[in-house]
């Protein structure tokens, strides 16, 4: 049983800030079509294309270590992580989402720089193509916006800036 989607919010502006998107080539039907969403909401949001970095990686063990990577740059603001691991027969799934859930974590931690976690982790194909549809819905879509949001909270903290949430 599907939850009801939380109501749409405006996305926050992207403009000004540069992002990138580190995307598994595993499950290509898949994270392909979150890299889209992902992409879709940046526009949306008044990121130029020439702001965004595209980074392809073979699987979701890749993503944590390719983002680390291009933070470390210090030419990104956010890294949007998209991958997609399906439960299978062994545990594999289990070390893979675990690991790279912690990774990503750490390494935005280590570096400063936000990560947003669009990896799904999904018991079956047909779970992850609903997270992978068109629009706002879209899990790389959702991953973006959060991007987004804290690209701008950083830069506001380090500014020394009152948060406002709006809430």
């Amino acid at each position: 049983m599907r939850r009801p989607a939380p109501l749409p919010e405006p996305l926050p502006s992207a403009s000004g800030f540069r992002f990138a998107i580190v995307v598994s080539r595993f499950n290509a039907a898949i994270t392909e079509r979150l890299r889209d969403g992902a992409r879709a909401a940046l526009r949306e949001a008044g990121a130029k294309d020439d702001d965004v970095e595209l980074l392809s990686v073979a699987g979701a063990f890749e993503i944590p270590q390719a983002a680390r990577a291009v933070a470390e740059t210090g030419r990104i603001d956010a890294v949007v992580c998209l991958g997609c691991v399906i439960r299978g027969a062994t545990a594999h799934f289990e070390y893979i989402s675990s690991s790279v859930a912690h990774a990503i974590q750490q390494a935005s931690g280590d570096t400063g720089v936000p990560m947003a976690f669009g990896v799904l982790t999904t018991d079956t194909w047909e779970q992850a193509e609903e997270r992978a549809v068109d629009g706002q819905e879209n899990k790389g879509w959702e991953a973006a916006a959060a991007a987004i949001e804290m690209a701008g909270m950083v830069r506001t903290l380090r500014t020394g800036d009152r948060v406002r949430t709006g809430r």
